[in-house]
């Protein structure tokens, strides 16, 4: 499996992603979280990036479903993994449009992104 929740820590929530990342695990993973944000209310993500190869080509990445129902609940997401996916992912994150921040982390600062997530900085 490239997407699943390996933790959950007060209001923080840890999903890590291997390889490709598939369209149907993507959803199957928004899911997940979305029950959870649903029993907690305020949640914070930490996105765990390892050994990615990308995105499955030729899949349906429009459903926003996921953002309309849960962004309200969302306070930041810490996205950390290889520096060079850093842009691809701000950008499939739609950090711009989302109402909460969203940082990028290269994996050697795993520590400062969990700390950025704890925060209780605007």
């Amino acid at each position: 499996m490239s997407a699943e929740i390996i933790g959950t820590d007060g209001n923080i929530v840890t999903v890590r992603i291997t390889g490709k990342l598939l369209q149907s695990e993507l959803k199957a993973l928004q899911m997940a979280v979305g029950r959870i944000i649903t029993g907690r209310g305020r949640t914070r993500l930490l996105v765990q990036v390892e050994q990615f190869e990308g995105w499955e080509s030729g899949a349906s990445w429009g459903d926003f479903s996921f953002q309309v129902q849960h962004d309200a609940s969302i306070d930041r997401m810490a996205i950390v993994g290889e520096r060079k996916w850093a842009d691809l992912a701000l950008l499939f994150t739609t950090q711009d449009l989302r109402p909460f921040p969203i940082e990028y982390f290269d994996t050697a600062d795993a520590a400062r992104a969990r700390a950025w997530l704890e925060s209780t900085d605007a």
